[in-house]
């Protein structure tokens, strides 16, 4: 079966006023479609491959044939990055997490407050288009790190945990080259309890 886009949890204008309804149609239905799509083309010829989840191309890249790894590099990481960035996104959200997931970033970064400032300045610093996470590393601790392009943080052997978008499809139609702004609006829209589960389960 061809991979599909995942249906969104919500309506192209429910995270309005932090993301406009014309970026989240854009971004879904055209970026985000357009990764599924270029998917399915490279892997055409590949059935053994494509029985695959998403995310189990992108952690084992050199098993992918050297003609197609750039294209399930850049779309397979595009599809899996933006399955989960929807989900992570929720309709009047925001606020503090809580709980152990509190208590960790409390403990690992001094304060939540001091955790959201190393992540917009981790999204900031990225140069280009790529994306900003809150990953629980190979040795277990969390860690604020980057991404280039649609790279995800399993191809590190990291898992993601939180992550934010910072290619300019995602922010620009609204914030134009203000990436710090964007970087603030999304804790609106964080859905707590979907990075919790994240936090806690380790399920993708």
């Amino acid at each position: 079966m061809p991979y599909e886009i995942p249906q969104l949890p919500y309506s192209f204008d429910a995270l309005e006023p932090y993301v406009n309804t014309l970026t989240m149609d854009c971004h879904y239905n055209g970026h985000h479609k357009a990764y599924v799509s270029n998917l399915n083309k490279a892997l055409a010829e590949h059935p053994a491959l494509a029985e695959k989840s998403p995310e189990e191309l992108i952690q084992n890249l050199a098993a992918i044939p050297e003609k197609i790894r750039t294209a399930v590099r850049n779309n397979g990481g595009g599809h899996v990055n933006h399955s989960m960035f929807w989900k992570m996104m929720a309709p009047r959200a925001g606020g503090l997490p809580s709980g152990k997931l509190l208590e960790a970033l409390a403990s690992t970064f001094g304060s939540f407050a001091e955790f959201q400032g190393k992540f917009e300045a981790a999204g900031l610093a990225r140069f280009g288009s790529g994306w900003v996470w809150l990953v629980r590393n190979q040795s277990g601790a969390l860690e604020v790190t980057s991404t280039a392009n649609q790279d995800n943080p399993l191809m590190e052997g990291n898992y993601p945990i939180l992550g934010c978008d910072v290619w300019e499809h995602a922010y620009y139609l609204k914030y134009q080259f203000r990436r710090g702004e964007w970087l603030k609006a999304f804790w609106n829209l964080v859905n707590w309890p979907e990075i919790e589960r994240r936090f806690a389960t380790k399920a993708s």
